[in-house]
C-alpha cells in the first residue's frame, strides 16, 4: 500500500541524506534540474551506495561529463547510470530501434522532425527547462574539450555523409518549416551508436534532428528563441533578464508556474524518423558501400505532452525495465544512453502500453 511507503528528504548539499537515500533504494529517479547544478551529487551518491539511477536530463554537457567522470566506476560497482530518460531522449532512441527493426537492410542515416501540437488552450513550459535549455548554451564552447577526452577513438567514416538542411527549411518528407531541435537527441543517439559499435560491432547511424513547425512564421518565431538563447547564455544581465521575466521575453512560452492541466490534457506530439540506407547489408561496420543510399523507410511515433505527460511515462518505465528486465542490460553496469542500455528490452512495448504508438508510414 502507499501510505506504507517510508518518505526520504534529501539535499544535494546533504552528502549524507544522499547516501541514505541511495542505500534505501534500488533504483532512483531524478528529475530535479538543471542537472549540471544539482545532478553530479545524486549520481555519485547511487553509485557508491549500489542505487540504479535514471534522470530525465537533455543537457549534453552533464550527460557526458558524467559518462566521462562515472562509467567505469558504475562498472565496477555494477549499477546503471542511464540520463535522458524523458523525453529527450526516448521518443528519438525508440524511434530509431524501431526503424532498424523495421528497414530490413542497411540503415546508415535518420533525419528525425518533433511535432509538438498543442489545444485550444495554448502551452507552456517550465522554467526549470528554460534554465537548462539556458545552461547548455553557456557550455557549448566546452564540449569539444570534452568529447576528445570521451571518445579519443574516430568511429568509422562513411563515403556517403549526411549532411545538415541548414536553419530553416521547407521539409517534403514532413510537408512543413523546418529548424535544427535544440534538444539533446543527436548527441545521445551518436553516443548511442558508439555503444552499438563498440559492444555490439553494429554498424554507426549518421543522424539529425530537426524541430518542425506548424508555419513560416513559427518556424522563424523558433530561430529567434534559439538566437535569444545563445545570447542570453552569453552575458550575466541578459542571464538575469531572462531568469527575472522569462514569460516576458520569450513570448509567454516558458513561466515559472508551467502549462495548466488542461494546456497538458489538450498537448501531444509527434515524432517522424526518415531512414536512408541500402536493401544488402555489409559484413562489416567499416566496410563501405560504393553508391549512395537508395533504400527509403519513414516511421512516426505519436505520444502525449511532451514535459508532464510522456516524460513521467518514460521515466518510471525505464526504471522498471531496469528492476524487471536487468539480465537484458549490457554488462554489469556503467554510464549507458538510453538506446544502449534497453536495446534488447521491452522498454518500446511498455510505452506502447501508455499512450505512445509506432508506425510505419512509407516503406
Amino acid at each position: 500500500m502507499l501510505e506504507d511507503v517510508a518518505i526520504l528528504i534529501s539535499d544535494v548539499e546533504d552528502t549524507e541524506s544522499l547516501a541514505e537515500m541511495a542505500k534505501r533504494s534500488k533504483v532512483v529517479l531524478n528529475c530535479v534540474g538543471p542537472f549540471r547544478m544539482y545532478g553530479e551529487a545524486v549520481v555519485k551518491a547511487c553509485i557508491e551506495n549500489g542505487a540504479h539511477y535514471v534522470d530525465i536530463s537533455g543537457e549534453e554537457y552533464f550527460l557526458e561529463k558524467t559518462q566521462l567522470d562515472y562509467h567505469s566506476k558504475a562498472k565496477e560497482n555494477k549499477t546503471y547510470v542511464i540520463g535522458a530518460c524523458g523525453f529527450d531522449s526516448i521518443p528519438c532512441e525508440m524511434g530509431i530501434q524501431y526503424l532498424q527493426q523495421n528497414f530490413q537492410g542497411d540503415l546508415v542515416s535518420v533525419e528525425s522532425y518533433v511535432k509538438p501540437q498543442s489545444g485550444p488552450a495554448g502551452m507552456k513550459y517550465n522554467f526549470g527547462s528554460f534554465l537548462s535549455i539556458l545552461l547548455s548554451f553557456e557550455m557549448i564552447s566546452e564540449m569539444k574539450h570534452l568529447r576528445e577526452k570521451l571518445f579519443p577513438k574516430p568511429m568509422p567514416n562513411t563515403k556517403h555523409t549526411l549532411e545538415s538542411r541548414g536553419i530553416l527549411f521547407y521539409s517534403d518528407d514532413v510537408k512543413g518549416w523546418c529548424v535544427p531541435f535544440l534538444g539533446c537527441d543527436k548527441s545521445v543517439v551518436q553516443r548511442t551508436q558508439r555503444f552499438n559499435y563498440e559492444l555490439r560491432r553494429m554498424r554507426p547511424i549518421q543522424t539529425m534532428s530537426y524541430f518542425q513547425r506548424s508555419s513560416f512564421f513559427n518556424a522563424l518565431l523558433t530561430l529567434w528563441l534559439t538566437l535569444a538563447f545563445a545570447v542570453g547564455s552569453t552575458y550575466n544581465w541578459t542571464q538575469t533578464m531572462f531568469k527575472m521575466s522569462p514569460a516576458y521575453y520569450l513570448f509567454g512560452l516558458f513561466s515559472k508556474i508551467g502549462p495548466t492541466r488542461e494546456q497538458i490534457k489538450q498537448s501531444k506530439f509527434s515524432m517522424t524518423l526518415v531512414g536512408h540506407g541500402y536493401e544488402s547489408k555489409l559484413v562489416e561496420p567499416e566496410d563501405q558501400h560504393s553508391s549512395p543510399p537508395s533504400k527509403k523507410m519513414v516511421v512516426q511515433i505519436q505520444g502525449p505532452e511532451p514535459g508532464y505527460d510522456c516524460t513521467p511515462v518514460c521515466l518510471v518505465q525505464s526504471a522498471l525495465v531496469i528492476l524487471r528486465e536487468s539480465d537484458k542490460l549490457p554488462e554489469s553496469g556503467g554510464v549507458y544512453t538510453p538506446g544502449a542500455a534497453f536495446h534488447k528490452t521491452s522498454l518500446m512495448e511498455r510505452l506502447q502500453k501508455h499512450g505512445f504508438s509506432f508506425n510505419v508510414l512509407k516503406n
